[in-house]
């Protein structure tokens, strides 16, 4: 197969290209390439397939079904590979659970699904993390509700295994109490709030656990700027820490929430209109390392209640590659080379595997974009619901 007239990107740039694809490996690029299959990209993008590490499944239901479903609608915004969160229900923390999710693995017709295990178990104890890693989840999940002496347990099952740890900062005195930021807008719609700071605190502490065993850690949804300066300051000292935050933290405020819309019921929960400022100077400075769309699905009868039972969450991947092109790209916060980084290279990193480059001699895993094509959002769970976004995903390879 040969695809002509496309505009070929990745991490290290952007040129015009043809490319011929032989048995899903690319095996030449260059110009007026000849073939008996020849498909016309007529001056689409050719992209590495995306890498999401921060999606659940729908209603956090861990079953086949939802497992292919999600595999199918990651197709359809150009993401390839998928890490599911390990708190689902039942939560990946121990080999049945595991097994179970694996089995829902076979036969997919979309994106490529890998499974982190769930540090911690229910009653808050450690989950068998060991042989959970062995039998191929491809990271450890935690959130900062682990007390120390178990936080530190876990930081050395990453030091020994040489695993990434995607740890998600949170208080749990402060989380319980609150359904979204504490600020203007929670005390004028009568809400809980939840400080930033049940972030930052733990954000903090766990930059301080990666030191101490140098171990590599990824802040899972970052929503605090003061988190990203303080992740941005440990790099500096040559911790290895990473930041990633979600698409909708970047382009919606805690305004979104007025009018008591459940869609914009998020955990992390969105930050102030004026911090959501300084996440896009974080963006553009590269002080963040990994973008998601932080995806999760719920079923209408736990999104249209009252906003303190709603569940949290809203849908975004089978528009993950339009968003990210209209509301990054194209307002020049990324360039489409920088965007390839930090949804294709910088996710893939982090669970050890290598991706965000187009050259000879690798898989293709790539799909066509073409950005001339304007769609509205016709989806009531999706924060854009009625939004007009551009580009399209075309064709997967």
């Amino acid at each position: 197969m040969i695809i002509s007239n496309a505009v070929v990107c990745d991490v290290n740039g952007e040129y015009k290209s043809d490319i011929r694809i032989e048995d899903g490996i690319i095996t030449e690029l260059g110009s007026d390439l000849e073939g008996s299959e020849i498909t016309d990209a007529k001056g689409a993008y050719f992209l590495p397939l995306l890498v999401d590490t921060n999606v659940r499944l729908h209603d956090s239901t861990l079953n086949s079904k939802n497992i292919k479903a999600i595999s199918k609608e990651a197709y359809l915004g150009g993401v390839g590979h998928v890490v599911l969160n390990a708190d689902s229900n039942p939560a990946i923390d121990n080999e049945v659970v595991l097994e179970f999710a694996q089995n829902g693995l076979h036969n997919l017709e979309g994106a490529k699904i890998d499974l982190m295990l769930n540090s911690l178990k229910e009653d808050s104890t450690l989950s068998n993390i060991a042989i959970l890693l062995k039998r191929g989840a491809v990271a450890p999940y935690m959130s900062t509700i682990a007390k120390n002496d178990v936080a530190i347990k876990i930081a050395e099952y990453a030091q020994m295994y040489k695993v990434t740890l995607f740890c998600k900062a949170e208080d749990n005195s402060l989380i319980k109490s609150g359904v979204m930021l504490d600020g203007d807008v929670s005390s004028k719609l009568g809400l809980a709030g939840i400080p930033d700071l049940s972030e930052v605190l733990h954000v903090s502490r766990m930059i301080e656990i990666a030191r101490h065993f140098n171990i590599k850690i990824l802040f899972k949804s970052i929503a605090s700027p003061r988190s990203i300066s303080l992740i941005t300051k440990a790099k500096e000292d040559g911790v290895d820490v990473r930041c990633e935050v979600s698409i909708h933290h970047l382009t919606n405020s805690d305004e979104a929430c007025e009018g008591f819309n459940t869609t914009a019921k998020l955990d992390p929960p969105l930050a102030s209109a004026s911090d959501v400022k300084l996440l896009r100077a974080a963006l553009k400075n590269k002080e963040i390392d990994v973008l998601t769309t932080l995806h999760q699905p719920s079923s209408p009868l736990n999104k249209e209640v009252a906003f303190y039972d709603a569940d949290y969450g809203c849908e975004a991947l089978c528009d993950a590659m339009p968003l990210y092109y209209t509301k990054l790209v194209k307002t020049g916060l990324l360039t489409m080379s920088e965007l390839v980084k930090l949804t294709s290279q910088n996710p893939a990193k982090s669970i050890g595997l290598d991706a965000g480059e187009i050259k000879v001699g690798t898989p293709a895993n790539a799909f066509l974009f073409a950005t001339e094509v304007i769609r509205e959002v016709e989806n009531e769970q999706s924060l854009y619901n009625g939004e007009k976004l551009s580009g399209e995903v075309i064709n997967i390879f």
